[in-house]
This record gives structure tokens, sequence and C-alpha cells, in this order.
């Protein structure tokens, strides 16, 4: 399992220095990734007067402050972007921190205050259609081949967009969505990973391990037989007491979670505010080892296969 930070564009992390300061911290504190949230007014009731950062702009200072932490947006509305501009975006900043970029996309909320105080649709079947056209679209600039496309929402003549992303084929492509919801978990499914939110435990709250199974069984279901490695994304906060962290998140680990998310609960006001965030970094990330794990410098733990139906997991190795 790896471990990340994860922060808003708002708040004390609207300043591009602050997330930088928190991206250093958190590479060396030792842990592998810093995430940024993608909104441009949140709720406007709840966040009337307080500054919102660009999240490129934000990462990109987090990317030039280390050499080693995956960053990324979590999670970044498709449909509320152009996707050639939001494909430049990805492809610069990949070059930029070498390759070390997950891009992370849903279909965007809350949808009355970040859609329509702008004028823009606010139908979520027709923003889930643009998600789904969009990154489609995105993978085909990421290439940096020729793209032509004539689609329902968007059209392309013969467009190359160089340069290609530094990973290839592509970026990792996250997808979040609230799981009993299976439409969402479905278009995860088909891309490299999934990022939910449970009808029991909202963002700061660890799910319950029953039902993070049944979501892996269903995207194991609806993924097929994979070639490729797939995470599972879940987050909250972990406790100070390493027994009591292992407590809580290998269990999670096992039902095939290949990633913690360490998050603040969004009902009080420390997830935008950098003290209590700083403090939690410089504790480092939780430690889930055991009489079976070894310590290797280099090896990376990412590329974990999703669980099969025994419960095992197989796990790929390899060396960065």
């Amino acid at each position: 399992m790896r471990f990340s930070i994860n922060v808003p564009n708002f708040g004390d992390f609207a300043d591009a220095r602050t997330v930088a300061r928190v991206a250093a911290a958190a590479e060396e504190a030792g842990w592998d990734g810093l995430f940024v949230w993608d909104h441009v007014v949140h709720s406007k009731e709840q966040r009337r007067g307080q500054a919102f950062g660009d999240p490129w702009m934000l990462l990109t200072a987090a990317a030039l402050a280390t050499s080693r932490i995956t960053v990324g947006p979590l999670v970044t509305p498709v449909a509320r972007r152009r996707p050639e501009q939001l494909a430049r975006q990805v492809a610069t900043l990949d070059a930029l921190s070498g390759g070390r970029v997950i891009f992370s996309a849903g279909l965007g909320g809350p949808i009355a205050d970040e859609f329509g105080s702008f004028g823009d649709v606010t139908d979520p079947k027709v923003l889930a259609e643009k998600l789904d056209e969009g990154l489609d679209l995105l993978a085909a600039y990421w290439s940096g081949e020729t793209v032509n496309h004539a689609g329902k929402h968007y059209r392309v003549d013969d467009v190359t967009l160089l340069p290609a992303t530094v990973q290839r084929p592509r970026p990792p492509v996250w997808i979040a969505g609230y799981w009993p919801r299976k439409a969402p978990m479905r278009r995860a499914a088909r891309w490299d990973g999934a990022v939910p939110l449970f009808q029991n435990a909202n963002h700061g709250e660890a799910p319950p391990v029953d039902e993070l199974r049944d979501l892996v069984g269903f995207l194991r279901d609806q993924g097929g037989d994979r070639s490729t490695p797939y995470d599972v994304i879940v987050g909250g906060i972990s406790p100070g007491d390493p027994a009591k962290a292992r407590a809580l998140i290998e269990p999670l680990a096992e039902a095939g979670a290949t990633w913690w998310d360490e998050r603040q609960l969004i009902t009080g006001t420390d997830f935008y505010r950098l003290e209590p965030v700083l403090r939690r970094i410089e504790q480092g990330p939780p430690s889930l080892l055991t009489d079976r794990d070894s310590i290797i410098p280099g090896l990376r733990l990412a590329d974990r296969r999703l669980p099969q139906p025994s419960g095992a997991a197989v796990t790929r190795v390899s060396v960065t």
C-alpha cells in the first residue's frame, strides 16, 4: 500500500508556496503522494470569502519542490474544462515532474455551484457523457498521435498535441464516484483506478471493510482479466498510534485498497488549514509492515492487482 496527503485548493492551500512547502514536507517524511482538489467555488455558501488557487499552478509548485512523490488532482471535473487545454496541462506537469503525475477525474460537484453558477449545463447525464467523451479525447491527445474526432459534445479535426506525455502510453487515470452507485464504478473499471466515497463514509472517514470488499468484487467483475495494474484509493484520518493505524488500514489493504489517502474531516476547518495538515505530515505515513514484509530501497509497491476471488492479492513490484 502507498500513502498520500490530500489537500483542497482553497483556504491556506490556495497559496502555491504553501502547497510547495507541504509537498516538500511530505516527501521528507516518507509519504508517496500529494493530491490537490480541483474546485472553482466548491460550496458557495460554505466557502464564501475564501481564496481559491488554480490546481495546476499548485501542482506545478509541488512538482518543483519535490523529486520523488506522485502528484495530481483529486479530482478534476473533465466536463468543466476543454479537453485540449486539460491535455496540455497534464502533459506539461508530467514532463516537469519527470513522469510523476496521476490524473483523477469525476463528474464534479456541487453541480449547482460549480457548473450552474457559470451558466453551464447541470444535467448529470450530460456531464457524464462529456466526462466519458473527454477522457477518450485526453488519452488520444496524450499519445502524441493525430486526432480526428466527431462526437456528441466535441469535435477535433487533424490535431496533434506534442509533446506526448512522459508516461507511456499515458499517465494513470483514476475515476471517482460514490459507491454503491454502479455507473461511476463501471467507468472506473475501464481505466486504471477507482477513488470511491461511500454511502456510510464521506470524506475523511475510512470506509467499512465489507463495503470496500463489495466494490472491489464489482470492479473485478467489470474489468475482466487485467494485464495492467489497478489501484483502489481509500482514505480518512489514521490514528497516531501505530497499532491502531494498522488495525484500521490493514483490513482495507487486505480487501483490495492499494492507496491510503490521508484526509481531514470535511465537516470541520482543519482540512483547509496548514498547521494541522503539516503536523500530520511530519508524523509520517502509517506503517503496515509485518513479518512477511521487507524494506528494500527503491522498490515501488503501487502496482497491486485487484484481489482474486479467494481474497489473495497478486503484487507486482517494480524498481524505480
